[in-house]
């Protein structure tokens, strides 16, 4: 296993989930409506998410001898906040940590098993959180 590689493969999982609480606590600001309450709710609960899974990164990389970056990934103001539009920002959010974990699976697969039972949690999680923001997206038939 590159131990280089997989600490530079957690910082980029630990940058985009930094990324998302900011992103998620800068949408949950910007709801208004009569659907306020819940959907404030739900965004605020997928910033503390990105909080927890920043740690996690965040735990193993220094279980690596690594150093934690302090960077926060990329963040993207469109200025559109009609909730759709907030929806399909985090989809594009939470595919792309998907990525940075499969990248991340795939370095230590047969290589740690601590490791490796780490990505695949965590990827079951964004899928099923980006399953249901597809969910919210979809129009009803």
């Amino acid at each position: 296993m590159d131990k280089k590689k997989v600490i530079d493969a957690l910082n980029a999982i630990l940058e985009n989930e930094l990324a998302g609480v900011v992103r998620y606590t800068h949408y949950s600001l910007m709801v208004y409506g009569h659907n306020r309450i819940p959907i404030v709710s739900w965004l605020r609960a997928q910033a503390s998410e990105s909080l927890t899974h920043a740690a996690q990164a965040g735990e193993h990389i220094t279980t690596l001898g690594g150093h934690p970056s302090l960077k926060i990934g990329p963040l993207l103001e469109t200025n559109n906040h009609a909730i759709t539009e907030i929806l399909k920002e985090s989809l594009q959010h939470e595919k792309k940590q998907l990525e940075h974990l499969f990248a991340l699976l795939k370095m230590v697969e047969g290589e740690s098993v601590f490791l490796e039972e780490y990505a695949r949690e965590m990827i079951v999680e964004e899928e099923a959180h980006i399953a249901e923001v597809e969910k919210m997206i979809r129009k009803p038939e």
